[in-house]
């Protein structure tokens, strides 16, 4: 190490920044290439089925859940359904809005595993509405 060996330092610190993996990540924009609603924050899309998950220890119940396949690209993703009897409100073919639930780091919140998005709407009306009681459910 000596006087004007800064270049040299600079420029090895450079080449091994890209072993770090959240760097690389970032970087590359690996996560916007593997999001399902390609870095929007909500989507729209069909519902194909209604499905049951189970939660994870020490908690035991059936959260409930549904196959949403989105309009914009196709792809397939589960999205947990919020409230209490609320998959009542949501059918198969349903038009539906998700959104990401907001776990830590863009992962799953809570015990629900591999759920990373929530309805939020079911044929443009919101979805707390209706199981609140204050709405019905309009017909496509």
């Amino acid at each position: 190490m000596g006087l004007r060996n800064a270049a040299k330092l600079m420029k090895v610190r450079r080449k091994f920044r890209w072993k770090d993996k959240s760097y690389k990540v970032k970087t590359l924009g690996l996560y916007a290439k593997s999001d399902p609603l390609e870095g929007a924050n909500q989507a729209k899309g069909i519902v194909l089925q209604k499905v049951q998950k189970e939660a994870r220890q020490p908690n035991s119940g059936m959260r409930k859940c549904c196959k949403v396949q989105l309009t914009k690209n196709g792809k397939t993703v589960t999205a947990f359904i919020p409230g209490n009897l609320a998959q009542k409100f949501i059918d198969e073919h349903d038009e539906v809005l998700i959104e990401r639930i907001g776990g830590r780091q863009g992962r799953i919140k809570g015990d629900i595993p591999g759920i990373r998005f929530q309805v939020i709407q079911v044929n443009d009306q919101p979805l707390r509405r209706l199981w609140k009681g204050w709405i019905e459910k309009g017909r496509r």
